[in-house]
């Protein structure tokens, strides 16, 4: 399969996803969050190594954040024959082990990675209460959490819950190649 992604522009709506597993063995969509007044979209895997290193983070900003409504979802796109550690079941795993307090999806035949756009793990794309893409980028400047200068994710979550503008609304992501499927 060959998918062509074009990463969505700020300003643009939230793409649909529709009956994505979940680690905890649900199904979301976009509209399952509609109660959140912050959807912070990361596309994810297991394997990547600056996602291993990101794991804590995530776990920490949803744990800031989650009391002034915003929800972090981390999607994963990775082709998981090619990548066995991606496969769902490692997921659950993964999920359980590392203490992961936000939802965790499998996108497995890749259409959310293809509506989003997104390059590599992790990505973000942070979004207001009305879907609207506000942020997207890095979730800050260094793989080592004792390097950070600039929090990005947090600041533009801080500034989207206190409604104003995102002072840096695009950052360049980086990370692992996002695997797509060659069938």
């Amino acid at each position: 399969m060959e998918l062509v992604c074009s990463l969505l522009p700020l300003g643009e709506a939230a793409p649909k996803f529709e009956n994505l597993l979940s680690t905890d063995g649900r199904r979301y969509s976009l509209d399952s969050f509609g109660d959140r007044n912050v959807l912070v979209v990361i596309f994810s895997c297991n394997h990547c190594p600056y996602v291993k290193d990101y794991e804590g983070r995530m776990v920490q900003i949803q744990a800031d954040y989650s009391s002034r409504g915003v929800q972090l979802v981390a999607i994963n796109s990775n082709d998981e024959s090619a990548y066995p550690e991606d496969a769902y079941p490692e997921m659950v795993r993964r999920a359980k082990e590392r203490g992961f307090n936000f939802v965790y999806l499998r996108d497995a035949d890749q259409k959310a990675v293809e509506a989003y756009g997104a390059v590599c793990t992790p990505h973000v794309f942070l979004f207001d209460a009305e879907r609207v893409l506000r942020y997207r980028g890095r979730i800050d400047d260094s793989r080592d959490a004792s390097r950070v200068r600039s929090p990005d994710l947090r600041n533009a979550i801080d500034d989207v819950v206190r409604g104003g503008p995102v002072r840096v609304p695009d950052t360049k992501p980086f990370g692992c190649s996002i695997k797509l499927s060659q069938d």
